[in-house]
């Protein structure tokens, strides 16, 4: 794998429309024909526990994680925004940032935003990459999402409940459960068969949260797409084994 020592994060602020956006970017030098890769998170989580992944993509792509308006250390603003809303703002920060075309990789949540990205601006996007699809629309409601999210819990690395546990504290409960609502409303299962860029989807075994059965799904429903489940993961694959997550993710885009 790479020589992870000399790869490095650096943080940076943005003005998009109006809102300050925090993004964490590789310092890590590529030749310059490397891809970009921008990293998107789930629900009520931020850049923050997509770092694992960021430093070990960091020595072969041009890597951004950014925080998405109302998460992480980005501006939070009273308007609490749908699914749409987030595409766009990724967007818009994408532009702000000079992105070329660029591979989406999202886990959870992300991976809603990163179809409503695809649909709305198929031109800024080259391939996805989709780890834990949310919504199974057998739990589109909130005890049942946070029956499966506590079953999950116990699958995960123990640092990783502090660093949920941290982030939904910033979040706040009030744009947790809203944006979970519009998550639940996203309705992705009618939106995957127009997506036209080459996807992976990418599951751990012991992921409770996104079963087996709806990923398969999902793969169906994707005209250029392949699935592949990771031995040992619960649902953030990009916390826990990002070393598996980025040799698949490092193998679909050199096809």
């Amino acid at each position: 794998m790479a020589n992870l020592h000399k790869a490095k994060l650096k943080s940076v602020w943005t003005k998009v429309h109006g809102v300050l956006m925090h993004a964490r970017l590789s310092e890590t030098p590529t030749p310059g024909s490397e891809a970009t890769v921008v990293l998107v998170h789930g629900l009520s989580v931020s850049s923050g526990y997509m770092v694992p992944t960021a430093l070990q993509l960091a020595p072969y792509y041009r890597v951004y994680a950014p925080d998405l308006p109302g998460f992480g250390k980005s501006a939070k603003p009273a308007h609490i925004l749908t699914i749409p809303e987030l595409a766009d703002a990724l967007a818009g920060w994408m532009e702000v940032m000079g992105l070329p075309p660029a591979t989406l990789l999202g886990n959870s949540l992300g991976c809603q935003i990163i179809v409503n990205f695809a649909l709305r601006y198929p031109e800024r996007i080259t391939h996805a990459v989709l780890v834990g699809p949310t919504m199974d629309p057998r739990a589109r409601s909130i005890h049942q999402e946070a029956f499966r999210l506590i079953r999950n819990m116990f699958h995960e690395p123990f640092p990783f409940l502090f660093v949920v546990g941290r982030e939904y504290l910033a979040a706040g409960p009030r744009r947790t459960v809203r944006t979970l609502k519009y998550a639940f409303a996203d309705g992705m299962e009618e939106h995957l068969p127009r997506v036209q860029v080459p996807t992976l989807i990418v599951r751990g075994a012991r992921d409770s949260i996104v079963p087996q059965d709806w990923v398969e799904k999902v793969d169906r429903l994707l005209p250029d797409s392949q699935l592949v489940v990771v031995r040992g993961a619960a649902h953030a694959v990009n916390y826990n084994s990002p070393e598996q997550l980025v040799k698949l993710v490092r193998a679909f885009l050199s096809k």
